[in-house]
């Protein structure tokens, strides 16, 4: 994955809006939610999560689709998978104390993700949140 990309990716992440958009994104799968269920789940207003939106499509890190009069949306696992090996593998060329941590069970979950299991992981632990 270009650097560009990771960056634009880790930029469009670092607003909690958008990382719990993301969140919830995944624990949907390839169903997706229509734009008003995920405002209404994540209370924004359709002005604020068309602007949330729109950047985590660009960044590459969620797809929609139109489905009649609704634009259905989903988290582009592939592009999310990207980020996070880029992470690991390199920018921090896969360093001991860093996959101690975060290696086997980011691993994990990303395996768990492209397999179709897409429940959320805390990150070093490996405990299902809910």
């Amino acid at each position: 994955m270009e650097r560009s990309k990771v960056l634009s990716a880790l930029s469009a992440l670092a607003h909690e809006a958008r990382l719990d958009l993301v969140r919830l994104l995944i624990t949907q799968g390839n169903e997706g939610l229509a734009a008003g269920d995920i405002g209404r789940r994540l209370g924004l207003p359709a002005s604020r999560l068309s602007f949330h939106l729109s950047a985590l499509e660009q960044a590459g890190l969620i797809r929609s689709r139109r489905v009649s009069r609704n634009v259905i949306y989903t988290a582009d696992l592939a592009g999310i998978g990207g980020v996070m090996s880029y992470m690991l593998a390199d920018c921090c060329m896969d360093h001991p104390e860093v996959l101690a941590c975060c290696g086997a069970s980011a691993r994990h979950a990303l395996h768990r993700v492209t397999e179709g299991d897409p429940a959320p992981r805390d990150h070093c632990s490996g405990i299902t949140k809910t």
